[in-house]
């Protein structure tokens, strides 16, 4: 693997357990490459496609993943921290359990994606696609969720606890047993019409 690579194709490759340091990769598909248990540090992926990849108890840290395209990759046990996923989609992913502590996942999109008991701490998701997920059971506090679409989602015993959800329209969720501050009850008391006195 050299520093830079760019409109490269790799296959069937084991980086198992490889760690990955200050590479960018622009425009590259990545098929059915194992990066299990890979640690990522300062690396950048831009446009990047990744199909039937394994990132099983992988490690990413300060890691951007722009505009990336995840197709039926798996995520099992796998931890991103203070990474940046701007604009990335993910589509028939395995996402569980996840860990996801600080970084920026504005404008990603998670459309129905089965995120029930991940951990998502700190991050900023301005603006991401969360239509008809599944959150049951997460942890879900201090993220940014200005702007984000929510309708449908699964909210059931999820700890909301010091995130944005003034555009959290609640009578469109499933929200029983969800953990939230004392704020955050104004905040949706207000969505819901009441005035405050």
């Amino acid at each position: 693997m050299l520093d830079q690579n760019e409109g490269v194709t790799l296959r069937d490759e084991d980086w198992y357990g490889e760690e990955i340091a200050d590479r960018r990769f622009v425009d590259c598909h990545f098929e059915r490459i194992d990066l299990t248990e890979a640690v990522t540090r300062g690396v950048a992926f831009t446009g990047c496609t990744f199909g039937n990849v394994s990132f099983n108890a992988s490690r990413h840290v300060a890691t951007a993943f722009t505009r990336c395209v995840f197709r039926r990759c798996n995520f099992f046990a796998a931890e991103f921290t203070g990474c940046k996923l701007v604009g990335s989609t993910f589509d028939q992913c395995d996402l569980r359990p996840l860990t996801v502590v600080g970084g920026d996942w504005s404008f990603v999109a998670l459309p129905a994606a089965d995120l029930r008991g991940v951990r998502v701490v700190d991050v900023r998701m301005r603006e991401a696609d969360l239509t008809g997920v599944d959150l049951t059971g997460a942890t879900v506090t201090g993220v940014d969720l200005s702007g984000a679409q929510l309708r449908h989602a699964k909210l059931s015993r999820a700890d909301l606890r010091g995130s944005d959800l003034t555009n959290l329209d609640p009578t469109e969720v499933e929200r029983a047993g969800a953990i939230v501050s004392a704020e955050q009850t104004v905040v949706i008391a207000q969505a819901l019409g009441f005035q405050i006195g």
